[in-house]
């Protein structure tokens, strides 16, 4: 199911801090997760939610999804945090490590309709991946893939190969219950090829978009996580083709070589309304 609104780039910004929440009014990303968690110094943590209580009441940030990330329930600062982040009325709120359904229950107590969102960073987050994402009030699910390899005591690897059953479980869990979906961080914010290469990566393996920690990385996310050039002609030769034959009711369509089916032609009308989306969002 296409996503009705591109979530290509989610940037953190600390709640903490007034400048930072300032310069996102203006940065081209598609969502941000406003954090109140890991980004937030023990200090500032009660200071923050009013912080972030203002700069969303100035608003601003125009038709950018705004997510807030709350400390866990299981600390001194979530329930506060989660009372409120519901009275800021934002697109939805995220909790950290979530481990099971029962976790998304108690936030829902306290924050009532609001969409939630889960962080999925632990072993048993990974193993409860379905019973998650079908949970009735989540609508996306974001990978902690830092505290991720932090729990399963891997060695960093350029292809992530000792992540990839956790990502894989938290993918086939997101599309088997039309939740969104979003890759992890790249934590080399200067290293604009390696970024890429996880960005395709994840964009092979069916994220939607992925999770940024600074600015310099939007622009090679944006593009990484858009149809490209080639993907668009493809998918307008490929609807052209089948349409064609439709009208005649003769052979089967064929471009490139390979035959064009009903799935492909799904696939490429999905391409293009995305690539609308884009456009759309690019105008506001």
């Amino acid at each position: 199911m296409p996503l009705a609104r591109p979530l290509r780039s989610v940037l953190y910004i600390p709640a903490s801090k007034p400048r930072a929440l300032d310069k996102a009014r203006g940065l081209p990303v598609d969502a941000i997760i406003f954090d109140l968690e890991d980004a937030v110094s023990v200090d500032e943590k009660d200071a923050s939610r009013d912080t972030l209580a203002t700069a969303l009441t100035e608003g601003g940030y125009g038709a950018r999804m705004k997510i807030i990330r709350i400390n866990g329930l299981d600390t001194q600062w979530g329930e506060a945090d989660a009372k409120a982040a519901a009275a800021m009325n934002p697109d939805a709120i995220l909790l950290p490590k979530v481990s099971s359904p029962a976790d998304l229950d108690a936030l829902q107590k306290i924050t009532g309709d609001i969409p939630l969102w889960a962080m999925m960073e632990t072993p048993a987050g990974m193993l409860n991946a379905a019973a998650i994402g079908a949970h009735p009030m989540l609508q996306g699910m974001v990978m902690g893939t830092n505290d991720l390899a932090k729990e399963l005591q891997t060695r960093h690897r350029a292809d992530r190969l000792p992540l990839q059953a956790g990502l894989g479980l938290c993918v086939l869990a997101a599309k088997a219950n039309d939740q969104v979906i979003i890759d992890g961080v790249y934590n080399a914010f200067k290293d604009d090829e390696g970024l890429k290469v996880e960005c395709d990566q994840g964009r092979d393996m069916g994220f939607d978009g992925k999770t940024l920690i600074h600015p310099a990385q939007v622009d090679v996310t944006n593009i990484a996580f858009s149809p490209s050039d080639a993907e668009v002609d493809l998918a307008r030769r490929q609807i052209e083709a089948f349409d064609a034959v439709e009208a005649t009711g003769q052979g089967v369509a064929v471009v490139d070589g390979k035959i064009v089916e009903n799935l492909h032609v799904a696939t490429a009308r999905d391409t293009l309304a995305k690539v609308e989306a884009i456009a759309a969002i690019a105008t506001e």
